[in-house]
């Protein structure tokens, strides 16, 4: 069977029958809504279009923020270690302080943690408390270096006997950042952590810091202290240090070994050498 396309028929156009006043106004409404949509449609462009700008545009620096910036950190560890040598007998410390910095690059700050050394070495003396106060300027040298320049003193208040040479110490410094390795410089200006007729002795610090995986960081340290003064040779020593530390949602976990070769004849203290081989276990939160 053939199948038969079905043929096109025109209908007449249906004529408007109403009547012309009618037709009129009807165009008058359209023509009036037709103009309502036009404005409708400018106004929606014109309050659109600035907010998509805004949201698009990159954001500038607020003009009103503070240029400083104050920053708080507290921590415990197993033992407080200073360059190699144990500030606690072994002892838990607490440790804590507080920096405010500038956009510039200068900062200042305090840090405190308790110790037992002083008493260690002489029970006469009482004082169970470090407190350091320190101020400097960052410069940032290049991209990747930064140098730092400074003034940092170590005060221990307390009571000590008659005649002994009080472990008040200030040191100034210089050092170089390059991202994650370190150098520091340190000079004594007087006396020496109580040892008199110590002024220039210095301390040189190099120390890396990197990410090895799993965002564990890795540090390793070596140190120099050298001691001028008459008992020069039983006080100067190297340190080292190896640790690991981990960030866990604002707490640092971390685990070090150090050691050094401080000379039994200067770091004895109850019988046994302050500078040997040393655990720690450390946490910390900045905020």
């Amino acid at each position: 069977m053939n199948r038969h396309t079905p043929q096109h028929i025109d209908y007449p156009a249906q004529q408007d029958m109403a009547p012309l006043g009618q037709r009129r106004l009807r165009r008058a409404q359209l023509a009036g809504l037709a103009t309502l949509a036009a404005a409708g449609a400018l106004l929606a462009i014109a309050v659109i279009a600035p907010v998509q700008a805004q949201e698009a545009a990159p954001a500038t620096p607020d003009a009103n923020a503070s240029p400083l910036h104050l920053a708080g950190n507290i921590g415990i560890v197993s033992q407080y270690v200073f360059r190699g040598t144990t500030q606690t007998n072994q002892k838990p410390a607490l440790q804590g302080g507080f920096d405010l910095t500038h956009d510039n690059g200068l900062y200042a700050g305090v840090w405190m943690s308790n110790i037992s050394w002083i008493s260690d070495t002489n029970p006469a003396a009482s004082a169970s408390l470090e407190a350091d106060v320190y101020g400097g300027w960052k410069p940032a040298l290049t991209d990747w270096l930064t140098g730092d320049i400074g003034v940092l003193h170590y005060a221990y208040p307390g009571s000590y006997p008659a005649g002994m040479t009080k472990p008040d110490t200030t040191e100034v410094y210089l050092g170089v950042d390059a991202k994650w390795i370190a150098f520091k410089y340190s000079y004594s200006t007087g006396n020496t952590f109580g040892n008199a007729d110590t002024r220039g002795s210095t301390y040189a610090d190099l120390s890396v810091n990197h990410e090895l995986f799993a965002g564990i960081t890795g540090l390793a340290h070596i140190g120099r202290q050298r001691y001028t003064g008459p008992n020069a040779a039983n006080l100067s020593y190297t340190d080292w240090k190896l640790g690991l530390s981990r960030d866990f949602s604002g707490y640092v976990l971390g685990l070090a070994w150090t050691s050094s070769n401080a000379p039994a004849a200067g770091y004895t203290l109850r019988g046994k050498n302050i500078g040997s081989n040393q655990w720690i276990a450390s946490v910390n939160k900045s905020f």
